[in-house]
């Protein structure tokens, strides 16, 4: 059975930073398209940035600068660092794997930027 466990959430004051991870349980892992999505209470489910097998990245308009999206296939895992924290990142932050029909999510974690 496939698992995304994602950790690193929290609160954290404006400016601040935080690194999210997702360990993925999953055979192949190097062939997916990995991603980060958030969902702000009373708003859409948006992408925030991915990064495909070959590590070509894309970003959101809203975080370009400040996040940066990796992977390490080696531990089957891929990172959100997120730097320059607003209180408009505040969401919960899902990790995504995809390859072909194959689509997978974790549980989410909370990330809160408030002072």
């Amino acid at each position: 059975q496939v698992q995304l466990v994602e950790s690193g959430g929290g609160l954290v004051q404006p400016g601040g930073s935080l690194r999210l991870s997702c360990a993925a349980s999953v055979s192949g892992f190097n062939n997916y398209l990995m991603a980060w999505y958030r969902q702000a209470p009373g708003k859409q489910h948006e992408l925030v940035a991915n990064i495909r097998s070959d590590s070509s990245t894309t970003y959101t308009d809203s975080v370009k600068g400040r996040f940066t999206i990796s992977r390490d296939n080696a531990k089957n895992t891929v990172y959100l660092q997120m730097n320059s924290l607003k209180p408009e990142d505040t969401a919960v932050y899902y990790c995504n794997a995809r390859l072909i029909f194959h689509n997978y999510w974790g549980q989410g974690t909370q990330v809160t930027v408030s002072s």
